[in-house]
């Protein structure tokens, strides 16, 4: 390691708790407007009363029935997702020059952070090829067994459920937006919604498969993850 990294600080890990989508995205937005090479990384880690979000190129079908859920329209990537109360949602605020990785690598990055945090619990999660995020087996979350085919072709996403969504922006070399992790909610919300743009995709949390825990606890422990897994 070099002396350069010895003396960076560590990232700075803040449990925010409730917090209104808007006024994150906005301080979010400000953040990244206002950093310089001297700013320190941050990871806000929050949870959001209930919000769908659609990414840059996010196709207003995929909104099938919102009802009283406001939609908000924002710059990340990705399709339509929803955020609500159970569900720990990280905001990695990160210089990726600084860090020396790019961005392909800081999706792995995120990605294997969840993975870890689901590992932690007793759960396996898997990578789907070309749709970001983190997906469980719906037949045995905790089976460590490798997923084997032939898979059909009605069926891409092999019989997992998405656990955990991925959207990020980055602009001048510094990332927002980030991940959301399902903990203990009402998934109801996601059947009004095609969840990243894919019909018929489930969407399970920790308590539906059986894990019980507090928010509280799955946010130390993801962002614990987050912290070593995006460090440079």
């Amino acid at each position: 390691m070099s002396l350069e990294a010895l003396a960076r600080p560590p990232l700075a890990v803040t449990l925010l708790g409730p917090v209104d989508y808007l006024r994150s995205y906005e301080a979010m937005r400000a953040f990244a407007a206002e950093r310089d090479a001297d700013t320190p990384d941050a990871l806000w880690v929050c949870e959001h009363p209930g919000v769908y979000t659609q990414g840059l190129a996010g196709k207003a079908d995929h909104l099938l029935n919102p009802g009283d859920i406001p939609v908000v329209q924002t710059d990340r990537g990705g399709q339509v997702t929803y955020h609500g109360p159970g569900q720990v949602v990280a905001y990695p605020l990160i210089d990726l020059r600084r860090a020396g990785y790019f961005v392909k690598e800081y999706v792995y990055r995120i990605e294997e952070s969840v993975l870890r945090t689901l590992a932690h619990f007793g759960v396996t999660g898997h990578r789907v090829p070309g749709s970001p995020g983190i997906y469980v087996r719906l037949d045995d979350p905790f089976s460590h067994a490798a997923l084997t085919g032939p898979f059909p072709a009605s069926d891409p996403f092999r019989g997992l459920g998405k656990i955990a969504a991925l959207g990020i922006k980055v602009a001048r070399h510094g990332t927002y937006h980030g991940v959301s992790f399902n903990v203990a909610m009402d998934l109801e919300p996601f059947s009004r919604i095609n969840p990243c743009g894919y019909a018929g995709l489930r969407t399970v949390d920790l308590s539906t498969i059986g894990v019980h825990t507090t928010w509280e606890e799955a946010a130390h422990v993801l962002s614990q993850k987050l912290a070593t897994g995006l460090a440079p």
